[in-house]
């Protein structure tokens, strides 16, 4: 059943469009993610779906009697009551409910052998009456369901009673989210759901959502929750909207492939118009009637063929490579016993790193565990902490800090990349900018008025041309789109030094690091794999008794080690033959290319063995390409 659609859709602001002619529908329990680049015109399609905005052009259809439920990304609830208080007013009227109930309940209480029982008997009848309406409408587990759904964002129960008004952004963000979900509507639209949650929570609503009897649509840049929770992908880009089926994995293989396709069917397209007007070229230059004709009918069937436009490929993206200038040690960190306090409240305590040369870490653990702290102990940014912190030998560190803290806000952007690096000249400087999308007059911005993207982005500049050999991050994926993401990721991916990553995006923890330490208050338990492999060992640990555990031999404990590393090995040596596949493919191409150059040259038209060899060389190698191609796809499904 289509619980909500679009037909032909278009808004614009004085003369410009931001979204045009855009269609889609959307059936009950379908989940939707609703991706692209900021600025692609994704809130501004919601607020048309909420009557907030109206289209230009076009019609919004919602089935009759369905509830459309908003979270907006940044509305920030202004209340002077409690957390609890505000939840409740969802449910006044079951509360009011309630109170007559209990008044019911009372008078018939009262009631003798005699009193008018036929009086009674009206009262029971009401009684009865109510007590059905207010058990179908959940009032029996409506206070429940409140301490479930906080509990489940990341608020503990001696939170509830805090006054809204002295909450953090991020925790007043959470109170709206959670009002929503307790309201229960048909269709929820959800504009960055998991802004300010942990991982914990993350999980929370991705259950959530799963289990949502409705429709919902979702703008995220978090891939892994898209990943777990929607069946279908609306893309916009170039102010209009494609759909697709499955998750953002999903989608990212079928996208690549098709560009790849559409790239290769415009470049045979290209070449092919080429090769006729070089054609027409020597027929009008041969100069007989004949030739002439024959020109002009090739350039009549010429201008018959369909024109491609090239594919759009989103060429404005950061270029990040990160080099280290000389190599570390094998043993690049070593923390022993850290512990820290303040104003007497423990953090944590018995913490124990062990880094080593190449390896990518991330630390993950619940909101306010100390994650960032213990990078600032690292970083020698904290030095009032008990236990040791030992770096290996020709270890450098590069610091990204969360809030950007290593940035002058009172400098340009030129400036703040010159006086990290005095000798650079300014074209180098301009050119480093560029690649940052830092462009014209832009670079004489100041630092403070950059948007939080920005910062991170020169952040980002800053950290790769230290030429550091460990790079310790604190929420690197924070503030950047989808594309810019995925740009860190193959850069780090690829980064020949050691990386020790605090983050709760774990589609970036799962494609980057290969050990895992997961912080507590008591400590940090170490898991040799990625994000998904973390979760696997944790369920197994959970399932497994505590007397097992405890009977464990050495020689046991040594095997499983042996088998995770193994399994971190099959994982290298899969990625590097991608790599590798990826490498003979562009070989493949490039000779592809310039046999079809040859092809169209006009020094082969008149040699006919040439022509014949050239082809026979072209065949073999586009078979061997597309041999190439399909143990490409095949490894990537695998």
């Amino acid at each position: 059943m289509i619980v909500l659609s679009c037909n032909n859709v278009s808004k614009a602001y004085v003369a410009e469009n931001i979204i045009e002619n855009i269609s889609f529908t959307v059936n009950d329990n379908e989940k939707v993610g609703l991706i692209g680049l900021n600025g692609a015109g994704k809130t501004t399609l919601f607020n048309i779906l909420t009557g907030n905005l109206e289209p230009t052009t076009g019609e919004i259809y919602k089935a009759k009697g369905k509830k459309l439920g908003y979270l907006k990304q940044n509305t920030i609830i202004d209340s002077d009551m409690t957390i609890m208080e505000e939840m409740l007013t969802i449910f006044h009227d079951l509360i009011q409910l309630e109170e007559r109930l209990s008044n019911l309940s009372h008078k018939i209480s009262l009631f003798t052998e005699d009193d008018n029982q036929q009086e009674l008997e009206k009262l029971m009848n009401s009684y009865s009456k109510l007590s059905e309406e207010f058990e179908e409408s959940r009032g029996y587990s409506f206070k429940s369901l409140i301490k479930g759904t906080l509990i489940g964002l990341g608020f503990s129960e001696e939170e509830f009673d805090k006054p809204i008004n002295i909450l953090s952004g991020g925790q007043k963000s959470r109170v709206m989210l959670a009002k929503l979900l307790l309201k229960e509507a048909d269709i929820l639209l959800l504009d960055e759901p998991t802004n300010h949650l942990d991982i914990e929570a993350c999980t929370w609503l991705e259950k959530y959502i799963k289990d949502f009897k409705g429709a919902v649509i979702i703008i995220s840049h978090d891939r892994y929750f898209l990943d777990n929770t929607v069946n279908r992908i609306f893309l916009m880009e170039n102010k209009s909207l494609t759909t697709y089926k499955g998750n953002y994995t999903e989608f990212m293989k079928r996208r690549k492939i098709q560009l790849k396709l559409a790239m290769k069917e415009y470049e045979e397209y290209e070449k092919e118009v080429e090769r006729q007007e070089e054609m027409i070229r020597r027929l009008h230059a041969y100069g007989s009637k004949r030739n002439i004709r024959q020109a002009f009918s090739r350039q009549k069937a010429l201008d018959k063929i369909k024109k491609l436009d090239k594919p759009s490929k989103d060429n404005k993206k950061v270029v990040l490579k990160f080099t280290p200038k000389i190599k570390s040690g094998k043993d690049v960190l070593k923390v022993d016993k850290a512990s820290i306090s303040f104003n007497s409240r423990e953090i944590f305590r018995n913490v124990n790193l062990n880094i080593y040369r190449g390896e990518k870490v991330g630390i993950i653990g619940p909101n306010g565990i100390g994650k960032s702290t213990l990078l600032k102990i690292i970083a020698n940014s904290i030095k009032d902490y008990k236990g040791e912190v030992t770096l290996g030998h020709h270890v450098q560190i590069a610091y990204y800090h969360q809030e950007q803290t290593n940035l002058d806000e009172e400098n340009t952007l030129i400036d703040e990349i010159w006086d990290a690096h005095p000798t650079m000249t300014y074209y180098d400087i301009r050119s480093l900018l560029a690649q940052f999308l830092f462009t014209g007059d832009n670079i004489f911005k100041i630092v403070g008025e950059l948007s939080g993207g920005e910062k991170g982005r020169l952040s980002l500049l800053k950290l790769m041309t230290s030429n550091a050999n460990f790079l310790l991050m604190d929420e690197p994926t924070n503030h950047l789109d989808i594309d810019s993401k995925e740009v860190l990721e193959d850069a780090l991916i690829n980064y020949e030094g050691t990386l020790l990553v605090v983050s709760h995006d774990r589609y970036f923890l799962n494609k980057v690091v290969d050990k895992i330490y997961d912080l507590s208050a008591d400590g940090a338990f170490e898991y040799l794999g990625n994000y998904n492999y973390y979760l696997q060992k944790k369920a197994e640990l959970e399932e497994t008794d505590d007397e097992e555990t405890n009977i464990k031999t050495k020689t046991q404990i040594k095997a499983e080690k042996k088998k995770e590393r193994e399994m971190i090995r099959d994982r290298q040596r899969r990625e590097k033959r991608i790599e590798e596949l990826e490498k003979q493919i562009e070989v493949y191409e490039n000779e592809v290319s310039e046999l079809e150059e040859k092809l169209c040259q006009p020094s082969t038209y008149n040699d006919k063995f040439l022509i014949i060899e050239l082809n026979e060389k072209l065949n073999r190698k586009k078979e061997n390409l597309h041999k190439l191609y399909n143990l490409w796809e095949e490894i990537l499904d695998s």
